[in-house]
């Protein structure tokens, strides 16, 4: 078997992280489907290159995330759990996207406080010099499984309380109707990719070298004006995106 050339050693990035993310990769994209299970690890270290340990490394990283479960006597099995799909549309909600995909859904917030709107934010939510925002960070479940970690921001003296009106309901549009928007708009949305960060993997539950998809959103009253700006950031395993026009 030839050896996978793109896991890099002295690349600045540990060998079993390499291999882990290429095995999420591959389940990702079906290519243990006839198995059902990862190949075994003397096959995984001859096809990266590596010894078994590295790939125990990897493998113990994948089923800290839930992806893989080690049987004995069996091997190393795929846990099968369908991506929830989340749309963004003009009229991007949470639960109202989830729908039926989840049975319960939860929204936490882990930290608030008021502060100075930075240059970025002035600009997006077209705020004048030396404004003030709230800013609030929140974790949402579905069925008790971590999906989403963001950070919003929301214009002061309007949004003042917005974050004691998001801990009572855990919803951004219950909080926005309490202070007296009763609808709102997605104006734009941005998404990339990354690598999961030392936050990521303490409230979403993951291990290193998992992939998050990140959002910067930015929504809108019915006139046109920005409430709220947010960052968002899912696990790639968990949450897919379909965009509607």
């Amino acid at each position: 078997m030839a050896t996978d050339s793109s896991v890099q050693r002295q690349s600045g990035v540990a060998l079993w992280r390499q291999i882990a993310d290429r095995i999420r990769g591959a389940i990702a994209n079906g290519e243990y489907d006839d198995t059902g299970r990862v190949p075994p690890e003397m096959a995984l270290a001859a096809r990266f290159g590596v010894n078994r340990h590295t790939v125990r490394s990897a493998l113990a990283a994948l089923a800290q995330e839930d992806i893989v479960r080690p049987i004995q006597g069996i091997g190393t099995m795929i846990v099968r759990k369908e991506r929830l799909n989340f749309p963004i549309s003009r009229r991007t909600r949470f639960i109202e996207g989830l729908g039926a995909q989840a049975r319960e859904t939860e929204g936490l917030l882990l930290q608030s406080r008021e502060e100075l709107a930075s240059e970025d934010l002035l600009r997006r939510l077209e705020l004048a010099e030396g404004s003030h925002v709230v800013r609030l960070e929140t974790l949402r479940k579905a069925d008790g499984r971590p999906v989403s970690r963001a950070t919003a921001w929301f214009p002061v003296p309007w949004f003042a309380g917005i974050d004691e009106a998001y801990q009572r309901s855990g919803s951004i549009t219950a909080a926005f109707k309490s202070l007296g928007l009763s609808d709102y708009t997605r104006v734009s949305t941005e998404v990339t990719a990354t690598h999961a960060d030392a936050s990521d993997m303490k409230d979403l539950k993951l291990s290193a070298g998992a992939i998050v998809l990140v959002t910067r959103s930015l929504n809108a009253d019915p006139g046109g004006k920005p409430v709220q700006f947010a960052i968002s950031r899912f696990p790639a395993d968990r949450v897919q995106f379909t965009i509607e026009n």
